[in-house]
């Protein structure tokens, strides 16, 4: 009867293996299978934030250009307005200083220059 009971044992675990690795590969087709419809839905939620992220920057640049802070300010009546021509200063840019003639000598003028060269 101990004869009988190795090959009985050998095919039940040649089967198991058998049935096992089926089973993981199953398993991991599953696995792949979640992971592609997960990385699916998060591209298309990167691509919306994406879009809200642009969106979001284009109102951000209009509501810090002159317009749109006027109108805020005089929607929240905080009695500012714009100032009066008296009000403001203009300046002028000062003129460029002109070199110190003192410094002549130490550098060539042109026409010592163009006269050694002939």
């Amino acid at each position: 009867m101990g004869a009988r009971f190795g090959p009985a044992l050998k095919a039940f675990m040649l089967c198991l293996l058998l049935g096992g690795t089926g089973v993981g590969y199953v398993w991991q087709k599953n696995q792949l299978y979640d992971l592609g419809i997960q990385i699916r839905q998060r591209e298309t939620k990167l691509g919306s934030l994406e879009i809200e992220n642009e969106r979001l920057r284009k109102q951000l640049a209009a509501m810090r250009g002159p317009k749109y802070l006027e109108a805020r300010i005089r929607d929240l009546k905080l009695g500012l307005m714009p100032p009066l021509p008296s009000q403001i200063w203009r300046l002028t840019e000062p003129a460029r200083e002109v070199p110190n003639q003192g410094h002549a000598g130490l550098l060539p003028s042109r026409e010592s220059q163009v006269a050694t060269v002939q």
